[in-house]
């Protein structure tokens, strides 16, 4: 099947204002790419891997830190903040796993490094990658499919 959200124009549109918000909210860029990136290889999602990778390494991010995404808290090549972020998007995607969802102690971390708009954005970020591997793994698309 194609993918639902490319089935129905309103929906693509809807995506599309999300992400116009995620890009005015001043969080960093690299930031997204890494929450969207680790939130994809959480629930499986190839083609979003695939094109998280591709998108960071478009923008400036390196091989050797991609690699170490999915192994973040054992790497020393992640800013505080980029860890705050990537335990807030573990989280926010492990719903299931962690009945508390977010915990204060998360929370605080990334509130330490991101203002209001900041965080919204990357709870957007992280929001909006969810939405996208559950629909590209329940329609089964391919590592290297695009929208």
């Amino acid at each position: 099947m194609t993918n639902p959200a490319m089935v129905l124009p309103d929906a693509t549109k809807g995506i599309q204002n999300i992400y116009k918000a995620i890009g005015q909210s001043g969080a960093d860029g690299t930031t997204l790419e890494l929450v969207h990136l680790r939130a994809s290889q959480i629930n499986g999602c190839s083609p979003c891997v695939f094109a998280g990778v591709k998108s960071a390494l478009k923008n400036g991010e390196t091989d050797e830190r991609l690699h170490q995404v999915a192994a973040w808290r054992d790497s020393d090549l992640f800013t505080d903040a980029e860890r705050a972020a990537l335990e807030l998007a573990e989280a926010a995607t492990r719903l299931a796993d962690n009945p508390t969802v977010v915990t204060d102690e998360i929370w605080n971390a990334a509130a330490d490094h991101f203002d209001e708009k900041e965080l919204s954005g990357i709870i957007l970020m992280i929001a909006l990658t969810n939405l996208f591997n559950r629909l590209n793994t329940t329609v089964r698309a391919p590592a290297g499919a695009t929208w």
